[in-house]
């Protein structure tokens, strides 16, 4: 899947019809609309706090004096409740996200996390702590189901990549307010030093379910439930002012129709559907895979034991862990926003790519000063070792904290788009309880060599980035499944087609009248050569004259009439084709005859 360019398309999949002047920050629609989509960004801020809130609490004393000085499968249990609710919850979820609606999922997920919360700040023993934390998880996976998903399907196109990769980003934000919460309840000498920054956890749930009420639902939903009309309303409202008649909302409306309307016909939305075709098994793969690695990667150690770390090396002052902790919330999140800004111009893989060989480098550093610390009490090691644990940070959210969710909802098709999440959410919840409790046994047992074990593991993680992770840069959300699926069946080729996507490496260049899209050599992403593979030997045929209606062919698929489609003379010579009447564009360089 590393191999080369097999075609060509111009641009963003909307990039002719964006009118570059409208921006988000002089539309007060889109103002409007990105207020909304914020609102939907913040459930992953209540992920984000719970973990960070977690690590300064076994920091206070005061927490620790309270509930009796939890040992180390106490500590394992409370780390790792919010998961197992979470993990009860995912086979829920997603029937709510597409039977109740984006919204309505989002604001049961926000009733449950608001009440959890006010059972967490009320403990009195660990047992009803214990419980309020599993709350927490089990509603904060419907809120987490719906939200990126209703995220991605409203925003405007030019802005969808970046605000969906911010969802997963917020999560450090969350984890900024409790750590510095924590740090400044510190030296509160009651409860209230670990129940005020229990009570905050809540806010995020509670502005969802105060302004939800008025917030836009997903057009794609409404379309999969035959709300054509409002689904045409709001596209109309947040993307042109108003006007239906505007060429991106009808661009945007068709495809949702086309799509969404084909695979609700052929029931492609059970679970079953997941891994019955070549395309939704690599989907799965992947995402299973970067779910996995996302927990799996040594980060697990910093992000919930770091006061651990921080004692080896030599830092016991809970002043000084409480402070590091906030800084690195600090740099986390900056690193994450950037990555998240950067999705468009760098690519997804490129970034994956140099989060996964960066995680590599420092990640051995971190082992090589620990290492230097334990068996030779060098105390610069020491510190070292907190150096490489930013710069650690600093590579893993190149990708791994923007990319986890965005990649995900957008290689997925509607009709499987909450399911799929749900694998994510189960493959992260798993992977997060097991090393949840296998980190602080491990670290306890091997110390520093423990780390050798996530330096291979994480150059494993570096192969499977770069043999399976596809580039999505600059497709619709509809565009991107003919990358996994390929177009191996016609009807495939077909809809990749119409929607401006020619399936050549030739150099061909045709104009789609009604999208406007040139497709061709000349401009474009890139195909990689394993999703090629499956079009050899398809062809398309042109008639010379183009206002001829006669129909195109393709492999006894019928595709719209070649009145269609405008032939740019100047380019003609790139077409293959031995006839006079016709040219030929081919996957296959070495195919010659139209099929």
């Amino acid at each position: 899947m590393a191999g080369g360019a097999i075609v060509a398309q111009g641009g963003d999949a909307y990039a002719h019809l964006i009118d570059p002047k409208k921006t988000w920050y002089n539309n007060s629609r889109l103002m409007l609309l990105n207020a909304w989509i914020f609102l939907f960004l913040i459930t992953s801020a209540t992920n984000g706090y719970d973990g960070s809130m977690m690590n300064g609490l076994q920091s206070l004393t005061q927490w620790t004096s309270f509930f009796d000085h939890p040992s180390a499968s106490q500590l394992g249990l409370l780390n790792s409740i919010q998961g197992i609710g979470g993990l009860l919850a995912l086979p829920f979820a997603p029937y709510c996200s597409d039977g109740l609606g984006r919204r309505y999922t989002v604001a049961l997920g926000a009733v449950l996390m608001v009440g959890a919360t006010a059972m967490q700040t009320a403990s009195q023993t660990v047992s009803v702590f214990v419980a309020a934390r599993f709350l927490i998880g089990f509603g904060c996976t419907f809120a987490a189901n719906a939200a990126p998903m209703l995220v991605t399907e409203l925003a405007y196109p030019p802005y969808r990549a970046q605000l969906t990769s911010t969802y997963n980003s917020l999560w450090y934000l969350g984890a900024i307010i409790a750590a510095w919460t924590t740090f400044g309840t510190f030296k509160i000498d009651n409860t209230w030093s670990w129940r005020i920054p229990s009570v905050l956890q809540a806010l995020p749930s509670l502005a969802q379910l105060i302004f939800i009420w008025w917030a836009p639902e997903s057009p794609r939903w409404l379309v999969s439930k035959g709300r054509d009309q409002e689904a045409l309303d709001v596209l109309a409202y947040y993307h042109a002012n108003g006007r239906q008649d505007d060429p991106l909302v009808q661009q945007e409306f068709n495809e949702m129709k086309g799509t969404i309307g084909d695979a609700s016909k052929e029931d492609n939305s059970s679970w079953k559907a997941l891994f019955g075709t070549v395309g939704n098994r690599k989907r799965v793969t992947v995402i299973a895979a970067i779910a996995f690695f996302s927990q799996w990667s040594g980060n697990g150690i910093a992000s919930y034991y770091l006061n651990m770390i921080l004692k080896a090396v030599g830092i016991e002052d809970s002043n000084e862990q409480l402070l590091i902790n906030g800084v690195l919330q600090i740099w986390n999140f900056a690193w994450a926003l950037f990555a998240a800004g950067m999705v468009d111009k760098a690519g997804r893989r490129t970034l994956f790519l140099i989060s996964g060989v960066g995680m590599l480098v420092f990640f051995s550093g971190q082992t090589i000063c620990y290492a230097l610390f334990v068996e030779e009490s060098n105390k610069m090691a020491g510190h070292g070792v907190i150096g490489f644990i930013f710069l650690y940070y600093a590579a893993y959210d190149l990708a791994f904290t923007p990319l986890l969710v965005s990649y995900t909802v957008e290689i997925l098709p509607f009709s499987l788009r909450a399911k799929g999440l749900n694998i994510l959410g189960l493959t992260v919840s798993l992977a997060a309880i097991s090393n949840q409790y296998i980190n602080p046994v491990a670290l306890d047992a091997l110390g520093w060599r423990y780390y050798i074990v996530y330096v291979a593991w994480i150059a494993c993680e570096c192969v499977f980035l770069y043999l399976f992770i596809i580039e999505t840069k600059g497709l619709s959300l509809e565009e991107t499944a003919v990358l996994f699926d390929g177009g191996s069946s016609a009807k495939d080729t077909e809809k990749a087609f119409n929607m401006g996507i020619a399936l050549d490496g030739n150099g061909a260049v045709a104009v789609h009248r009604q999208s406007g899209v040139s497709v061709g050599h000349q401009r474009g992403v890139s195909f990689h050569r394993k999703s090629a593979s499956a079009q050899r030997g398809v062809s398309l045929q042109l008639s010379a004259d183009n206002s001829s209606d006669d129909e195109i062919n393709l492999k006894g698929q019928t595709l719209p009439p070649v009145s269609e489609y405008d032939v740019d003379d100047s380019l003609k010579g790139n077409f293959i084709g031995d006839g006079a009447s016709s040219r030929t564009m081919l996957v296959d360089p070495s195919e010659r005859k139209a099929i």
